[in-house]
């Protein structure tokens, strides 16, 4: 991601891809992450109320940013999609877990129509990147996930791809641990056609606010075990592109 330089005239088009960064207390990790959004793309930099001058650095380093006063991970990311004005829009954490850089092959299926929603498989690249327990909150909500829609996923992570229209048309209304979850719910149940794609897991600069104890992970099992008592919904949600993204699964 390149800044513009000072004086320069503001791009008459968006972004081609926006990247929403959801930012609680991550200036440690914001310039690692930031250096490797690819060339063209816009980050979004969605500050929760961070307290260690996250949104000013991201500010400096270029990024668009945008202040989401309330707290949660769903209301930091809604915050980043209303934000967003490219035709794709990805999600990534910003603690250096991931590479956005990895987020290339994703917008390609997305443009591509080979997929609709793209989802990053987390592959743990050193003993520590993901914790037991967050683990194993993930491998049982992936089961309870594929009682309910079907769909056969390893992971729920946060990498992922979409077009901006369609993730709209979805009507998300988690603003807390669930909003991930949600996602993948309405969109199977809509008639998405949903791609796994495995992506190295670094250890996350700084320390987690969800996943690195057991009392975080639990609240985002429940979040996202409300998420999946919903029903479905009575009329069909519509699909990514308007039309082709009807395709089965």
């Amino acid at each position: 991601m390149r800044a513009a330089p000072p004086g320069a005239a503001a791009s008459p088009r968006p972004a081609p891809v926006d990247v929403v960064l959801p930012c609680l207390d991550e200036a440690a990790a914001l310039p690692w992450v930031l250096a490797r959004i690819p060339d063209g793309w816009r980050a979004i930099v969605v500050d929760n109320g961070s307290t260690d001058g996250s949104a000013a650095l991201a500010r400096d380093l270029g990024a668009t940013v945008v202040q989401e006063p309330r707290r949660g991970f769903g209301a930091a990311c809604h915050a980043g999609l209303l934000a967003a004005d490219a035709d794709i829009v990805c999600f990534c954490d910003c603690d250096a877990s991931l590479d956005p850089a990895l987020l290339i092959p994703f917008v390609r299926a997305v443009r591509d129509g080979e997929h609709d929603l793209v989802l990053g498989r987390r592959r743990p690249q050193r003993r520590g990147a993901w914790p037991p327990h967050a683990r194993l909150g993930n491998l049982a909500l992936t089961r309870m996930l594929r009682r309910r829609t079907g769909l056969h996923l390893h992971d729920l992570g946060p990498l992922r791809a979409a077009r901006r229209t369609a993730l709209l048309g979805l009507r998300l209304t988690d603003r807390r641990s669930g909003y991930p979850l949600e996602m993948v719910v309405r969109a199977a149940d809509a008639g998405w056609r949903i791609g796994e794609r495995e992506v190295p897991y670094r250890p996350r600069t700084g320390r987690s606010k969800v996943t690195g104890t057991w009392r975080g992970t639990w609240h985002a099992v429940r979040d996202m075990r409300a998420v999946l008592r919903q029903p479905p919904p009575t009329g069909r949600t519509e699909a990514a592109g308007g039309g082709p993204g009807e395709a089965a699964r």
